[in-house]
């Protein structure tokens, strides 16, 4: 039951950390939605995991991690990400099934595991989907890029990273041929729905606004 709990927590936090990361803080609604539980639940582990010091909450405003919190989160980005690495890289599986494999591999990597994996797979910088790789002492370097919604129109640049990584996203991004380092250039931002017309590769597509808001860009 313990390791179970421990589980159930760094998952937490990992979410935690993903959602803040994207959006500033973690909203309940949108935690429980990620984690597929009831907002009763939420509401209980949210109460356990402040009370433990891992996150801050204000109502009406969200969730955030603490330091504690936050470094246990990278702790577990980090054996996620390079698990990832390990699926596509050596077992040669699509970017779009790597993360949920992941999800099953990060909780059994011990630190030696780790350790060795990282130096089989050269040291890599990013996971597949182009997210930073946390350092095994919790720092994160995240190159320059934006989200796709904030570029106005006739900016351009290259797909930098995906931060949604759920696997119908990316089943959806490489059908339009938005992979990692593509050239993108925005054609339009239609005002009533957000959704974002965008040129690749000489064919233009509509992205919604919750899919361009995945896509960060490396402005040209």
């Amino acid at each position: 039951m313990e390791a179970e709990a421990s589980t159930s927590m760094e998952e937490y936090l990992e979410n935690i950390y993903r959602l803040q990361e994207r959006d500033g803080s973690a909203r309940t609604k949108e935690l429980a939605a990620r984690m597929q539980v009831s907002l009763g639940t939420i509401t209980n582990t949210v109460e356990m995991l402040e009370s433990r010091g891992f996150i801050r909450h204000e109502p009406y405003k969200g969730v955030k991690l603490t330091e504690e919190g936050r470094r246990i989160a990278l702790n577990v980005i980090r054996r996620h990400r390079l698990a990832e690495r390990l699926i596509t890289d050596v077992l040669r599986m699509d970017w779009d099934k790597a993360h949920e494999a992941a999800c099953k591999l990060e909780h059994d990597l011990d630190s030696d595991m780790i350790k060795s994996l990282e130096e089989a797979l050269g040291h890599p910088k990013t996971c597949p989907h182009g997210n930073p790789i946390p350092t095994k002492c919790g720092g994160i370097i995240e190159g320059e890029s934006k989200p796709l919604v904030e570029l106005n129109p006739q900016e351009h640049g290259t797909v930098a990273k995906i931060i949604d990584e759920k696997c119908d996203l990316l089943k959806d991004l490489r059908s339009f041929g938005l992979m990692l380092g593509v050239s993108v250039k925005v054609k339009e931002v239609l005002p009533v729905d957000g959704s974002v017309i965008v040129e690749v590769a000489g064919i233009e597509r509509s992205l919604s606004r919750d899919l361009a808001s995945a896509i960060w860009i490396k402005k040209e």
